[in-house]
C-alpha cells in the first residue's frame, strides 16, 4: 500500500502507467490526471497562482491555472458587473478583485483556459450568477460565513435596493469595504434602514465629540451600536473617561477589529471601581498604564478577580475592603503575582478557607512579590506538601520567605504595610513626633526595624518601666536601635 501511494506523489518524473481520465461533476469537463513518482522536489512556478482541485477516491489532483487566465477572469467579471449589470466602476472593480474564491469557482466551470475572457463572457450570457456571493466575499466574509447570509429568493443585487443604499452610506462615510462584511454578519438590520436613517445614526455618535475616524472604529468593532437608539452604555463610558481627564480620541487608539466590546460591562467595571474606593486620579492612572484592563475583555479581568475572591469564601464586603486597601491589585504585575500565589497554595493542596485567610491578611505581600514554583520550594521539604502546607498555615509570612524570587531581608517591614493586621510603622513614627513626608521620617523608616505593632509594644515597655513618654520618644529618636530589640530583652535590662 505504501509503495502504491509513493507512486502517486507529485514529481517531475511522470508515470504514464497511472494516467487516467476523470470527469468533473460540476463542469462536465474531462481532466487528464497524471500520477507522478517521487524522484525530486517540486518546484514552484511563479506563472501559476490559481489552483483547481479534482478529488477521486484514490488521489487528490491539482490543476494549475495561469496568472494570465486569472487576470482575464477578473476582467470578464468586471465587464459583466459594470457593462451588463450596471454596477458603478468602483463597485465592479472592487468585487472582481476581492472575490478570489468565487472567481476560482467560475474558472472551474469553463473548458477553455486559452481565452478565459471570451469563455467567461459566453458563460455569463447563459448562466446568470448569484451576485450576492462575490459581493459578500468582497466585503471580507469567507464563503462559509456568507452561505447562511445569502437571500433565498434573490440573485441580483439590484433587487435589494435598500441594501445597496445603506451599503453606499457606509462607503461614503469612510468605512472600508473590507470591514463592512462583519457589520453585515453581526448587525444585518442596519442594511434594512430607510434612506437617511443610517447616516443620522452615524452623525449622532459624532455629537459625543468623537472624530469621524473614531466613529468608524467604533461601529466596525461594535456594529450593534448602529442598531436601535444611541448606545447609552457607550455614552456613559465616553463621559466617564472625560471626567478622568482622557481626550476624546484616546478610546480609538485601543480599539481592535479582532475584539468584541461589551460597553455595558465596561461601564459597570468603572462603577465598581468607584464603589470600592478608587479615586479619579487612581482610576485614570490605572487605565493609562493598563488600558487592556478596560478594552481587552471589556473589564472581564476585574470580574474574574472578584469571582475568584468570592469562590475562596470571601464576602462582597471583604472584596470591597481588599480593593480599597490595595488599589494597585489590578495592575498587570500585581494581578499576575496574586494569581501565582493562589496557584501555589492550591498546588500544595491548601484548603480554600485557609487561602482566604492569607488573602485577607497578606494581600499586600501577595501582589508585591513574585514567587518560585511549588516544585522548587518543595525540594527543601523533600517533596512533602503536607509539611510545607503546615509551615505556611502556622506562619503565612514563611510563604514569602521560602518562595519569593527576590531577597526579603526584612519581611516584617513589608508586612507592616498591611493595615488589616499590623499597625503601620509610619503611624507609630508620627505618634512619637516625626513629621509626615519629611526627610527624617524617610530615614527613620529604614532605621527602625520590625512591625509597627512590635515597635509600639517595645516603646510601651519602656514607658511602663517608669520613664516619661516624651523622654522615651527623644531617646529612641537619637538611638533607634533601642527599639530593635525584643520586648523580653528590654524587660531583662530594666
Amino acid at each position: 500500500m505504501i509503495s502504491q501511494l509513493n507512486n502517486l506523489f507529485l514529481s517531475p518524473a511522470v508515470s504514464e502507467k497511472y494516467s487516467t481520465f476523470f470527469r468533473s461533476p460540476s463542469s462536465h469537463m474531462l481532466f487528464k490526471i497524471r500520477c507522478f513518482r517521487c524522484s525530486g522536489p517540486v518546484r514552484n512556478n511563479a506563472e501559476f497562482s490559481v489552483i483547481k482541485s479534482v478529488v477521486s477516491p484514490l488521489v487528490l489532483v491539482t490543476v494549475k491555472v495561469s496568472r494570465i487566465a486569472r487576470t482575464d477572469a477578473q476582467t470578464a467579471l468586471f465587464h459583466y458587473l459594470h457593462c451588463t449589470r450596471g454596477f458603478t466602476f468602483t463597485d465592479a472593480e472592487h468585487i472582481s478583485k476581492n472575490s478570489p474564491n468565487f472567481l476560482q469557482d467560475l474558472i472551474s466551470k469553463v473548458e477553455s483556459e486559452q481565452d478565459m475572457f471570451r469563455a467567461l463572457s459566453k458563460f455569463f450570457r447563459y448562466h446568470p450568477i448569484n451576485e450576492f456571493e462575490p459581493f459578500l466575499e468582497s466585503l471580507g466574509l469567507s464563503p462559509m460565513e456568507s452561505t447562511s447570509l445569502l437571500p433565498r429568493d434573490l440573485i441580483f443585487l439590484s433587487d435589494d435596493q435598500v441594501l445597496l443604499d445603506n451599503y453606499q452610506v457606509l462607503c461614503d462615510y469612510g468605512i472600508p469595504r473590507s470591514k463592512i462584511g462583519r457589520m453585515y454578519k453581526e448587525a444585518n438590520d442596519i442594511f434594512k434602514y430607510e434612506l437617511g436613517v443610517l447616516d443620522m445614526k452615524l452623525r449622532a455618535y459624532e455629537q459625543l465629540d468623537l472624530s469621524r475616524s473614531n466613529v468608524i472604529k467604533l461601529v466596525t468593532c461594535s456594529p450593534q451600536l448602529l442598531v436601535g437608539s444611541v448606545n447609552n452604555a457607550l455614552i456613559g463610558v465616553v463621559e466617564k473617561l472625560k471626567e478622568l481627564g482622557f481626550e476624546n480620541d484616546w478610546i480609538g487608539g485601543y480599539l481592535s477589529s479582532k475584539n468584541v466590546y461589551n460597553w455595558s460591562r465596561m461601564l459597570d467595571t468603572m462603577h465598581f471601581l468607584c464603589e470600592v474606593g478608587y479615586s479619579g486620579n487612581q482610576m485614570g492612572l490605572l487605565f493609562k498604564t493598563n488600558p487592556a484592563l478596560l478594552f481587552e475583555g471589556s473589564g472581564k479581568q476585574v470580574y474574574v478577580l472578584v469571582g475568584g475572591l468570592l469562590k475562596l469564601g470571601l464576602n462582597m464586603n471583604d472584596v470591597y475592603a481588599l480593593f480599597l486597601k490595595n488599589p494597585q491589585i489590578l495592575s498587570p504585575k500585581c494581578a499576575k503575582n496574586f494569581r501565582k500565589v493562589v496557584h501555589f497554595l492550591f498546588k500544595i493542596r491548601m484548603k480554600p478557607d485557609n487561602i482566604a485567610k492569607i488573602v485577607s491578611s497578606h494581600m499586600n505581600l501577595m501582589i508585591s512579590h513574585s514567587l518560585k514554583g511549588p516544585k522548587t520550594v518543595l525540594r527543601n521539604f523533600s517533596g512533602d506538601k503536607h509539611v510545607l502546607r503546615q509551615t505556611i498555615e502556622k506562619d503565612p509570612l514563611e510563604l514569602f520567605n521560602l518562595a519569593s524570587k527576590s531577597d526579603i531581608h526584612n519581611i516584617e517591614h513589608a508586612a507592616s504595610k498591611n493595615p488589616s493586621k499590623y499597625l503601620e510603622k509610619t503611624e507609630f513614627l508620627l505618634r512619637i513626633g516625626y513629621v509626615e513626608n519629611s526627610d527624617e521620617i524617610v530615614k527613620a523608616l529604614k532605621r527602625f526595624r520590625g512591625r509597627g505593632d512590635h515597635l509600639q509594644e517595645r516603646f510601651d515597655c519602656l514607658v511602663q518601666a517608669g520613664l516619661d513618654c516624651n523622654v522615651v520618644s527623644n531617646m529612641v529618636k537619637q538611638a533607634p536601635t533601642a527599639l530593635n530589640q525584643m520586648k523580653d530583652v528590654h524587660e531583662k535590662k530594666v
